[in-house]
């Protein structure tokens, strides 16, 4: 009779580019996303969520067909069951606009929208650039003036501001307005056509498509070129340059500093006047970790009535390597309590005694083993000191039998002489939590 052998299984792993969230850096991100609520609230944003699938059409008219993204960069396929052609999104502005019209959002007035969530890109992966990456947006819609421009700019500041980050710097420029790009555009050809015998191949690509692009080149033989080019700055009429000076005014009224950048461009088709990055110099070659700017022709170009839009989106992920490289990272805050246990009866004392420590408000981890055997009461307190918690709740056969529980304080003013330990009557231990957790706050505003 043969010996059946059990043939080893081969872990699958992630997709490349599309990176797990590991619990130790959930605080990072909790930080992050806390910080970001709190400053779309008080602006007056609120947030819209979009499906994550769309249309393949609506990011080839909204984004333009020739683009980087929409040429090499999203994941499309073709639906099995109806032959629908469809695209997960690859940034959210059109899926948000798309909705805006669908919905008539703009039907009583001018909307300020938020949205966060996975976007979707076949990128080389790199530090700060994934498949799978996650952005924070905004979009203020229907509303014209440079004073929302200003104050978009003005969001991101007061994010940097909350999280603490100063490595950040600002960069402005002007896209003008379709005709006067036009005229810029017929003598930028001209000048680029002088330089054939040097043009990589992408900027070969986009030379006749979109030679804006070309200027935004990373490539260091066609730096002085690009410097020398013509700048759309300089074909800008009237109005457009009163719009962008409007910018400029409000923010060097808020004490924003910022650089003009006449070569800084956006990599999609549909941004007009006021175009913007924030950027460090802190994450190597991906240093633009947000930027934005003002998009009126999109709402009617995707079907709706005409109307202003500006907006803004940055990469989450950046912007938590860069927390990480200030050492911004926070304090991982344990749980309030930690009940330690021994013998059945006192399982499920503690059972009830958590659950009344939880509907107080407390954050409680109750001990549990693999095994399901509860173990030695010292081997508990090395784990309820390891979770974090301020308060350890112990109980055994002698709790049971009193009708008590002891309160062991882990962390705060009586640790330093050796922790303070209290036997409790059951039915009061939330009230005696709550109050030596009051007490220790005022102690630390005493000092």
């Amino acid at each position: 009779m043969s010996e059946d052998k059990t043939k080893a299984v081969k872990a699958l792993q992630g997709v490349k580019g599309m990176n797990d969230m590991l619990p130790t850096d959930a605080p990072l991100w909790d930080m992050f996303e806390s910080a970001a609520r709190s400053m779309l609230r008080a602006y007056g944003y609120q947030q819209i969520r979009t499906p994550i699938v769309e249309h393949t059409q609506l990011f080839v008219r909204g984004i333009g067909e020739v683009t980087d993204i929409v040429e090499k960069e999203m994941y499309s396929f073709t639906d099995s069951l109806n032959g629908e052609n469809l695209t997960l999104r690859p940034e959210g502005t059109a899926a948000a606009v798309r909705s805006t019209i669908e919905h008539n959002l703009l039907y009583d007035g001018p909307k300020r929208l938020w949205y966060i969530g996975p976007m979707f890109r076949h990128e080389r992966p790199q530090r700060g650039r994934y498949r799978q990456f996650h952005q924070l947006g905004a979009e203020a819609l229907g509303f014209a003036g440079p004073d929302v421009d200003a104050e978009i700019i003005l969001m991101c500041q007061r994010l940097w501001d909350d999280l603490g980050l100063t490595n950040v710097r600002l960069e402005l420029n002007s896209l003008g307005q379709a005709h006067e790009r036009a005229a810029h555009r017929e003598q930028l050809i001209k000048y680029l056509e002088g330089f054939q015998d040097i043009l990589d191949e992408d900027s070969k690509r986009r030379l006749y498509t979109n030679p804006l692009r070309v200027l935004d080149t990373k490539n260091p033989a066609l730096q002085e070129m690009a410097a020398n080019a013509p700048k759309l700055i300089d074909f800008l009429g009237e109005e457009s340059l009163a719009h962008f000076e409007g910018v400029q005014r409000i923010l060097l009224a808020n004490n924003i500093p910022f650089k003009i950048n006449p070569r800084l461009v956006r990599g999609l088709d549909y941004y007009n006047l006021t175009v913007f990055e924030w950027i460090t110099d802190k994450l190597g070659a991906q240093g633009t970790i947000a930027g934005g700017g003002r998009y009126d022709p999109l709402i009617q170009q995707m079907g709706g009535k005409p109307a202003p839009a500006c907006g803004w989106a940055m990469g989450i992920e950046r912007i938590i390597e860069l927390i990480r490289e200030e050492n911004l990272v926070p304090d991982t805050q344990g749980c309030d309590v930690y009940m330690v246990h021994q013998g059945e009866l006192a399982n499920q004392q503690a059972m009830i005694a958590a659950e009344r420590l939880r509907d107080a408000g407390l954050d409680v981890v109750l001990h549990a083993t693999p095994d399901g055997k509860s173990g030695s009461f010292k081997s508990q307190m090395k784990r309820a000191d390891a979770s974090g918690a301020s308060f350890a709740v112990i109980i055994g056969d002698d709790e049971i039998a009193a009708g008590t529980v002891q309160v062991k304080q882990l962390r705060g003013g009586n640790v330093a002489e050796g922790g303070q330990q209290t036997t409790v009557p059951a039915e009061q231990v939330v009230e005696f939590i709550i109050d030596a957790m009051v007490d220790e706050i005022e102690g630390d505003d005493e000092q």
